[in-house]
């Protein structure tokens, strides 16, 4: 069982999330590449995405990924900086930075749990091409494994993310964790998740993380390492209009009508109540002076309003733009 232990502090410094980690919905999405208990929904999008990974020839760098996220048990808290929470590019650029103490560290105790390819000896020395061949790789299986699916990831997140914003707004913090149960339990400053593994997490001040994931299926879970930034990871409900359908299933008769790029805005923008453009840039991976150009075509065509809101515009679906969608899905 996992024990997380909080102070007045803690309780005042507990959030939820803005948006996906997109290093944990990798990983996570690297180790639902092979079967586990719980993943059913994952049947389809399993043939597709390895099939997908198979065609990007990664060769032994793709060894090295695999046996450095297990299905079970410990894998490697160097994967997940918190960094990652910014977006791809600022995670996959910590990865690369990490100090060799961390990395020997980690890989230590996932050599003792399992047998690893002899460049995880590489890695574990900090050599730069291997990093950065490692780096290049977990870009490569986003692109091919949680890209893709993106707009069912979000569409997921969203809703789990109104029912803790509505628990929070009821309740507090403490709505907010009972809200989680039975994932979870919540008694006198102390959270306990049952059927983690022996663990106590004391946050000191800090504060607590929640990350919904999507790719998640086991259970809550959390960095190995105490002095690590808190973070508590949990799986979210996946409904029928959220299944891990690809993107290019969906928007290709809309991406033939308006373009790629614009039928991806316009997808993204449908899975929010209402999105930034700057948000829309970061999870598009696109300049925020393109994704203005774009949101501004989608506007005038009557397929989104938008509005501004203190230093940001915000934009969401007209019906027409709703309509448009659930054609085409």
């Amino acid at each position: 069982m996992l024990r997380i232990y909080f102070t007045g502090d803690d309780i005042a410094r507990t959030r939820i999330a803005p948006g996906p980690d997109p290093l944990w919905e990798l990983v996570l999405s690297l180790q639902m590449l092979r079967p586990q208990r719980g993943d059913l929904l994952f049947t389809s999008w399993r043939q597709e995405a390895g099939e997908a990974v198979r065609r990007a020839g990664l060769g032994d760098v793709l060894t090295l990924l695999l046996a450095l996220t297990p299905n079970v048990g410990y894998f490697p808290d160097f994967l997940n900086p918190i960094e990652g929470m910014r977006g791809l590019e600022y995670g996959l650029e910590a990865i690369r930075t990490t100090p060799i103490t961390a990395l020997e560290r980690d890989l230590s105790r996932l050599a003792a749990r399992h047998r690893l390819p002899g460049s995880a000896r590489h890695l574990a020395a900090g050599e730069p091409a291997v990093l950065t061949g490692l780096t290049e790789a977990m870009r490569v299986c986003y692109d091919v494994t949680v890209a893709p699916y993106r707009r069912s990831i979000d569409t997921a997140l969203q809703r789990d993310r109104r029912i803790r914003t509505t628990a929070l707004a009821h309740g507090g913090v403490e709505g907010l964790l009972a809200s989680l149960r039975p994932m979870l339990t919540w008694s006198a400053g102390e959270l306990r998740i049952p059927g983690h593994r022996h663990q106590e997490l004391h946050l000191r001040g800090r504060g607590l993380l929640l990350i919904p994931t999507y790719f998640c299926v086991s259970g809550p879970l959390t960095m190995f390492d105490p002095e690590l930034p808190p973070v508590l990871i949990y799986p979210v409900e996946r409904g029928p209009d959220a299944l891990p359908v690809s993107t290019s299933k969906v928007s290709t008769a809309l991406g033939a009508l308006i373009g790629p790029t614009r039928a991806a805005v316009l997808n993204a923008i449908g899975t929010r109540d209402a999105t930034s453009t700057t948000d829309l840039a970061r999870r598009l991976g696109i300049s925020p002076a393109s994704t203005s150009e774009h949101t501004t075509v989608l506007r005038q065509a009557g397929l989104v309003m938008s509005h501004r809101d203190r230093n940001r515009m915000l934009h969401h679906l007209t019906d027409l733009g709703h309509a448009l969608l659930n054609t085409n899905r």
